[in-house]
Order: structure tokens, then sequence, then C-alpha cells
């Protein structure tokens, strides 16, 4: 069921402009997919979702289609359109982005520097992710801002 739904989900985005995860739910339930909020978000991380700009410049929930060699530059970039500023607290790091965008640029991240994170958490325009120790908050502060 679960490839079936992620699968209808991939479509879903292809044809509509969908903004949020409520939007994505509600599509979902209209086919017959019993989901909730949680099951939206979980396949939104696992499909590697994010929120950018489609072709016709449209902001809404696109596929990460790219290659593994042009990956890591793409997420920098949207890493580095997405960002305000960067700053660290004992084992959290605290991101502000431009609003709207911070669940993107937290898909980024956690695709770029997920070795030094125990968890992240994207709101509108604020990230934070903790860390296992000060060191590594202070190395991950340090790699974010010379993406910046």
């Amino acid at each position: 069921m679960k490839q079936v739904r992620q699968k209808q989900i991939m479509e879903i985005i292809e044809q509509k402009i969908i903004l949020t995860q409520e939007d994505l739910q509600n599509e979902l339930l209209s086919l017959g997919f019993d989901v909730t909020q949680s099951t939206v978000s979980r396949d939104i991380k696992e499909l590697k979702l994010m929120k950018g700009r489609d072709r016709n410049g449209n902001y809404r929930y696109i596929a990460n289609n790219v290659s593994t060699d042009d990956e890591i530059s793409h997420q920098r970039d949207i890493f580095a359109k997405s960002v305000l500023s960067v700053d660290y607290a004992l084992n959290n790091v605290v991101i502000k982005c431009r609003g709207g965008l911070a669940s993107g640029a937290c898909v980024a991240l956690d695709g770029m520097f997920h070795e030094f994170m125990l968890g992240s958490l994207a709101g509108d325009d604020t990230i934070i992710i903790v860390t296992r120790c000060v060191e590594d908050s202070k190395t991950l502060f340090e790699k974010l801002n010379n993406i910046l």
C-alpha cells in the first residue's frame, strides 16, 4: 500500500500545484487513501520532496530528481537561496530562512550533513537541528556558514 500511495503522490505533485501537506493529504483522501498528516509528512521525507519553483516559476512541492553528481550542488543552492542566518548554542543549530522555505532547506541539509544530526525540524521560516554534542554543532555551524 505504501508503494502505491507514494507512486500516487509523485503523480499528484507532477500534475497539480501542491503547496502544503494538507493539500497533499486532501488529494490522497479524495483518491481513497486513508492517510493522516504524519503519514503524508513521512512520505514527503522518504520521497525527498522539497518545496521549490517548478519550470514555470510556480512555488510547490517538487521531486528531487537530480543525479548524484549534481545533488550536492543542487542542495547547496537551495540552502544558500533559502537561508538568512545560522547560529548555534550547546548541541542545537538554529537556521532562519526566508518565509516558506525552511522545509526545502531542511531537506537539503538532511542530504548534505546527516552525519552531524540526531534530528531536524522545520517550520515555515526556522529550522532547528539537534546534534550529539557542542563540537558537532560548532562544526555544522561552520560548514553551513561556508555555504552562505
